[in-house]
């Protein structure tokens, strides 16, 4: 059984406790398999990206004859750090919902609206408006060049700069390491695996650090950062309390040899040139 998720975000637990450790966050709209439920109200579910935790079920809309509409029309992500779903298109109306950047939404035909705002529908059916410049299209992998990838996934990775350190999270609110860059892929259209390591069986493959290019992924013991190319890279650190910039040229300021000299692997999307 699928459900989506109708809360901003909603906390993915390590147990059914929401004392227990904070390992990941699903944001609004997205589609998750329920693995179990459990009596005390949590269920547990696993994400598109095979990520598994516990979250409650308040958080969830299960309702099986919605999952294939919503996946087939909800094809619009919030770009924006924050945007407010209102009733009304104009800035004075009631909020229905505040979702973070990432959150998926599906955009209603209104040809009756101006330039500056959008029609939209919740994964509950109720329908709203929010600026139209603050959401865009999913975007398809297959149809960007390799060098448009790696230039979009390092924008938006940029995009996070001084969101504070969150372990766990996936939004502006608060973004851990791994989130930042699973989020900065996903954006784009890709899945990689939301944690400091390379798996088997998801699109990141391991490659020598010489073939490094902006986009690829650095691998530290516990960490991962996102090379921005000139030897900088974006990463969320819990050493620097937010998402910053660093780099691995030990004669620039903002080097970091705590990182720099722990290196445990580079990681790409694309095979080395």
């Amino acid at each position: 059984m699928k459900a989506i998720i109708k809360s901003m975000i909603a906390n993915l637990h390590a147990e059914p406790d929401s004392k227990s450790e904070l390992i990941d966050e699903g944001l609004y709209g997205m589609v998750v398999e329920i693995v179990e439920q459990r009596e005390n109200d949590w269920v547990f579910v696993k994400t598109p990206y095979h990520y598994e935790g516990f979250c409650k079920a308040a958080d969830l809309l299960i309702d099986p004859a919605k999952i294939n509409s919503w996946q087939e029309a909800a094809n619009y992500v919030i770009s924006q750090s924050f945007a407010d779903v209102l009733q009304e298109p104009k800035i004075q109306s009631a909020k229905l919902q505040t979702l973070v950047r990432g959150s998926i939404i599906q955009v209603l035909p209104n040809e009756e609206l101006n330039q500056e705002w959008v029609q939209i529908q919740l994964a509950t059916g109720e329908a709203g408006y929010t600026r139209r410049q603050w959401i865009q299209n999913k975007i398809d992998f297959n149809e960007l060049t390799e060098a448009e990838f790696r230039d979009q996934v390092v924008q938006t990775a940029l995009s996070y700069l001084t969101a504070p350190y969150r372990w766990g999270g996936k939004s502006p609110l608060g973004i851990d390491c791994s989130g930042l860059c699973s989020m900065a892929y996903m954006l784009n259209g890709v899945n990689i695996y939301r944690d400091a390591k390379i798996v088997e069986n998801f699109p990141i493959k391991e490659i020598a650090i010489e073939h490094i290019r902006k986009g690829d992924l650095l691998y530290f013991p516990g960490h991962i950062a996102m090379y921005m190319g000139g030897d900088l890279y974006v990463h969320s650190s819990l050493g620097g309390n937010e998402v910053s910039i660093n780099s691995l040229n030990k004669e620039h300021p903002h080097y970091r040899e705590d990182l720099a000299t722990k290196i445990t692997a580079i990681g790409s999307l694309f095979p080395a040139k």
